[in-house]
């Protein structure tokens, strides 16, 4: 155990390298999600069968398609012709994953705009608001509220998600971790790169709580608000 304690020791400057890199990939990776997700759920609400269709095919491109496949290639094909495209393998990260969780995510915001009920629209209309008000300033609110749970099941994904970009040569958590069971053991190794990860997801779990807490307040509902189901088999 003395050895296994020391290698650890050793690698602790990279652990915590891989850590952070394994945190910026999440959180990048959250941020463009979210991002995509409105736009991409929005997008597949218009009545514009052109539009919505464009939508349709970009969720359903990116949650058929493997993480792993979408990683190599940004990462291995876009630099040959005719893209001659080169980037940074972490933002190859944060973009395969932006993409791929974005798409699960935009029917999370898809559903949760239609969960809303139709009421709600019906008052908007009465008050003569426009799209833009109608949507920004009563409907949204709602939804958001009520998708937080399952864009928090998702985020936890995205998390466990980041260990596969190791394979585009990132030396995140995962990875150091894979150089710690040489020095060690299996046992050893993983079991602490599973607690890290807990960590991690129990942290972003209680953020993701709060947010929920805050936006249900808002909208001064003492009730909770039914939730969307959840989107099965986020990609890895």
């Amino acid at each position: 155990m003395s050895d296994h304690l020391e290698a650890l020791g050793r690698r602790l400057p990279q652990i915590l390298d891989g850590l952070l890199i394994t945190v910026e990939l999440t959180i990048g990776g959250a941020l463009l999600a979210l991002v995509i997700a409105v736009a991409l759920g929005l997008l597949a609400r218009f009545e514009n069968i052109l539009v919505r269709g464009f939508a349709r095919v970009v969720i359903e491109f990116f949650r058929g398609t493997s993480l792993v496949v979408q990683l190599f290639f940004l990462f291995f094909v876009l630099p040959l012709p005719p893209f001659y495209i080169e980037i940074e393998p972490v933002a190859v990260g944060i973009i395969g994953l932006g993409l791929n969780y974005g798409a699960y995510a935009a029917e999370v915001v898809r559903g949760s705009i239609d969960s809303v009920p139709r009421g709600q629209w019906e008052a908007t209309i009465a008050l003569s608001m426009s799209r833009a008000q109608r949507m920004w300033r009563v409907i949204f609110p709602q939804a958001w509220a009520l998708m937080i749970p399952s864009l928090n099941n998702l985020l936890i994904q995205l998390l466990k998600g980041t260990a596969v970009v190791f394979t585009i040569t990132i030396v995140d958590m995962t990875a150091v971790f894979n150089k710690l069971r040489v020095e060690t053991d299996v046992f050893f190794s993983y079991s602490i790169a599973l607690v890290i990860y807990f960590v991690l997801a129990y942290a972003l779990s209680t953020l993701m709580g709060l947010l929920e807490r805050r936006a249900t307040a808002k909208l001064g509902r003492r009730t909770k608000l039914q939730t969307v189901p959840e989107v099965e088999g986020a990609a890895a």
